[in-house]
Order: structure tokens, then sequence, then C-alpha cells
């Protein structure tokens, strides 16, 4: 006992240590002779290269399957949502008619600005093209032969008339009657189904207040374009969506809502609507769901 208790000095360690990184009696180096190493060393780089070698085949057999242009699924969303323009995280669009500065309504003045910049007409000229209204811009392949790069439609910033910011640079908001722009999130291949008692040509949007209160706080209402109808109205010709590699000078179509006379000092909350027969703006799942609700208050 007395022995195996015994305490190995430094010096003992160190020699053991050296004799097990080169023992010059069995021409071992770390435990293993020369052949053994060599024979480790070999079936672990075969091992790792094949393992490389079959990600590699993995991942090449899985883009053989994607397509450039369109992508393999896009079933998680079956209906478009809406967002509104100027852009606020929490949807909210409350200012000052007597604050212009950066809190007030010129920071919304600003967003809009920035929104409408691809939409000049000079831009939309140069990067759209001139379609048939009121029917689908359907540019399908021809078999194997891709048609690629589609056309896009022009959307031209004055047709969005008083909410353009052409003639009122201050889009209303100034005088107490904020234009608010709708915007569609694209879906590829989507094909709105028109509603033929609203419009035969396009989609249509309208606002509503959340409550019969709301709605006659909000006042009057003038939605651009609108195409001869009192709602604003989407043209099927922005439709399909390709892809933005596919279209790369697609721009979404807008709407732009102008409420007038809103009673002020009042939170009032406006839904609006896309009215399209397939997409589904009633599902409680989704508030998004072909539908946008935000936060209008305009303080004097």
């Amino acid at each position: 006992m007395a022995a195996l208790s015994q305490k190995r000095s430094c010096g003992q360690i160190m020699n053991e240590f050296g004799e097990f990184m080169w023992n010059p009696r069995t021409r071992e180096f770390m435990g293993r002779t020369a052949s053994s190493w060599v024979l480790i060393v070999t079936f672990y780089v075969v091992f790792y290269a094949f393992l490389t070698g079959m990600f590699a085949l993995s991942i090449w057999v899985m883009l053989q399957t994607i397509d450039d242009y369109t992508p393999k699924y896009w079933d998680r969303l079956s209906s478009p949502g809406l967002m509104i323009r100027p852009k606020t995280d929490s949807l909210e669009i409350v200012y000052n008619i007597n604050d212009t500065g950066n809190s007030g309504w010129g920071a919304y003045v600003a967003k809009l600005n920035s929104a409408l910049e691809v939409y000049n007409d000079s831009v939309q000229v140069q990067q759209g093209s001139v379609c048939n209204p009121g029917v689908f811009n359907k540019q399908d392949n021809m078999g194997d032969v891709k048609n690629n790069h589609k056309k896009a439609c022009q959307f031209l910033r004055s047709s969005l008339g008083n909410c353009s910011g052409l003639d009122d640079p201050t889009y209303g908001y100034k005088d107490g009657s904020p234009c608010v722009l709708i915007k569609m999130n694209r879906i590829i291949n989507f094909l709105p189904g028109v509603i033929p008692s609203l419009s035969n040509s396009s989609i249509t949007i309208n606002c509503t207040g959340k409550t019969t209160d709301t709605e006659l706080m909000l006042g009057r209402r003038t939605y651009y374009p609108s195409n001869g109808t009192v709602l604003g109205t989407m043209d099927l010709m922005y439709f399909p969506y390709y892809g933005k590699k596919a279209q790369t000078n697609y721009t979404q179509p807008l709407v732009a809502v102008q409420f007038h006379n809103v009673t002020q000092n009042q939170d009032l909350f406006v839904e609006c609507r896309a009215n399209a027969a397939n997409i589904n703006s009633n599902d409680d799942r989704d508030k998004f769901s072909g539908r946008v609700t935000f936060k209008l208050r305009i303080n004097k």
C-alpha cells in the first residue's frame, strides 16, 4: 500500500510523458507506430471526404429542383395582406395640425415622399410598360422556354390625384384632410377575382370606421384611383406578379384614400379591406388577411 500511495516526482512524470510522445524502443509516436498512424489518417481522410461528397451531392440535387425565378412552394399565403403608408411601427397616424416638425405631420409627409419616389411618372415611363387595362397581364412561359424578364405595367404617381403630392405637397395633412396609401402584399401568380357588382375590371378597396360612431366621425372620403366607382381600385393589369427576379421593375399598385372633415381630438379606428372574390378578409386568425386596421387622430 505504501508503494502504491508513493507520489511520482516531476521528473518521472516528464520522463513518462516524453516516452509517450516518442518511445525509441517500440518506435511509437503518441502510442502508435508509423504504419498505424498512416492507416488511421487515411481512414478519416476517406471518411470525411465521403461525407463531404454526399453533402455536396445532396445540395446539388436539391438545387436542380429550384427555379431561379419562381419559388417551389408559396402556399403559406392564400390571401394577400394590406399595409398602409406612411409606414409606422404601431399602425397609428396621430399628429397635431399646428406641429410641422419631425414629431408632427412633417414626418408623415417625408415618409410619403420617400414611398412615392419610384412611382414618379418619369421613372414609370422609363421602366414600366403601357398595358391593356381591365385584363390580367399574363406572360406565361412557352413550354420549356422561360419568358424572362417579364414586363411590368406602369403605375403613374399622377393617378393618385390629390394624394399624389404633386398639387398638394403636404398630402392634405396641413389642412386636417390626410391621405393614406393602401398597398397590397405581393403573392406570386396570384390572380384576384373581381366582384361584378363593384367593378368588372378591378379589385376595390374601401375604408370604414370600426364602429358606427367612428364611421360618422371619419366624414367624407375620396379614393384615388377610382376608375368611375366610389371606391379605390387596383386594375387587373397589375396581376399576376411573377417575382422580383423575373419582374425586376414591378411596382405594386396603390390606392390612396383622403379623409375630409375628420372629427378632431378623437381616436378613430379605421379598417381598410380589399374586395375580391378570392381574398378572405374575415379571417379572425389573421388580422392582416385582405385588410388592415389603423388609428387616425388629428389634434388641434
